[in-house]
């Protein structure tokens, strides 16, 4: 099962994660002071909320068994992957304030909990331990090594956060001329480099990958992150969420220019595109529950969710003729086949 999988290295990664959830020795001169102590606890609190609530670890799990596919022990690629893990906790606090967003793995998000000034300095706070993380991989790496790791995270987060902001952009300017292939770009940046490329190729680049590989593995990642990213799409509009103002179709609520919704509107009837644009055209405090509702019955209505189905398969089929003909390389067991099950977990997941 791929969950017993996730929570096996997950229990690898949490335990050294938590060793750097904690103030740092300073120089005497700057050690915090008693009489702050209080202050100082309750704000490592609020730094410790998104990563003790514990996802489901899939970035990390694809670096580790791209090194164990390539006959590297895990303890060498440890630090990476909790890097790995720890900057998706960052990148999630500042996405839940950019996107307003109520909730975060069951729980409220931690602007809800704490406002957008501590939440942000939260995830300021996890950003720089994750460094700090990669700075320790010198001692199981090297200097050259560890230096090559870093410039990747550089370029995976570069190439992050400029999906992100021009996908806020779009949302801001409520672009409504947006086609599968403008889907694409926004989602190899935000998610197929960041999610699946990116902990692949730290993988092999811990195991002394050649370029040629690496770039197998950036080709790979994709075709199965755009199918990932489809799939988050779709359990979005047909998944009710827990916690309060979470019904399903949350992305329409925040104006999102989905793949799904670009469908509705190229196949939709005068009428109802008329309806659709009146709807984007509103805030998201104005949109109500049956404005939404009444979108994704129409996305139904149009087979624009099955459209969306039908791709994420094609492209998780795509992705599974690229990993058994390019990524050879990817050879010692379990680990190969650990990470076609996951391949294969992209699309069937519920949640």
């Amino acid at each position: 099962m791929v969950g017993d999988i996730l929570e096996k290295y997950k229990n690898l990664v949490w335990p050294e994660i938590q060793k750097y959830l904690k103030d740092p020795t300073y120089p005497v001169s700057f050690q915090i002071p008693k009489k702050y102590q209080t202050d100082n606890e309750f704000y490592w609190k609020v730094v410790r909320d998104y990563p003790k609530r514990q996802g489901k670890y899939l970035r990390p799990t694809f670096l580790l068994l791209a090194a164990e596919a390539m006959n590297v022990e895990i303890s060498k690629a440890l630090k990476t992957a909790c890097a790995m893990q720890l900057s998706e906790e960052w990148l999630l606090i500042h996405d839940d304030i950019q996107d307003h967003s109520f909730a975060r793995r069951g729980k409220p998000a931690l602007q809800r909990l704490y406002g957008n000034e501590l939440a942000l300095n939260a995830g300021d706070t996890l950003h720089i331990i994750m460094w700090k993380m990669l700075l320790d991989n010198q001692k199981i790496l090297g200097p050259q090594k560890t230096f090559e790791i870093a410039d990747e995270f550089y370029r995976m987060l570069n190439r992050t956060a400029d999906g992100q902001a021009i996908e806020i952009m779009w949302t801001q300017n409520n672009k409504l001329d947006v086609d599968d292939n403008d889907w694409f770009f926004i989602a190899d940046g935000k998610t197929a480099y960041y999610t699946i490329a990116a902990p692949l190729r730290f993988g092999g680049m811990i195991a002394n990958a050649d370029q040629e590989q690496l770039d197998l593995l950036a080709n790979f990642g994709l075709y199965l992150g755009r199918c990932f990213q489809l799939v988050d799409d779709i359990l979005d509009l047909t998944t009710a969420f827990k916690g309060p103002n979470q019904p399903a179709g949350n992305d329409i609520r925040e104006g999102k220019k989905t793949l799904i919704l670009s469908h509705l509107t190229r196949s939709a009837s005068l009428i109802d595109k008329q309806k659709i644009l009146k709807i984007l055209n509103k805030s998201e405090e104005e949109k109500t529950d049956e404005d939404i509702a009444w979108v994704v019955k129409k996305m139904n209505e149009y087979k624009s969710i099955e459209y969306a189905r039908k791709l994420a398969l094609k492209l998780k089929n795509k992705s599974l003729e690229i990993f058994e003909k390019d990524l050879e390389f990817l050879s010692c067991q379990p680990a190969r086949n650990n990470l076609k099950k996951i391949i294969n977990f992209i699309v069937e997941r519920k949640k």
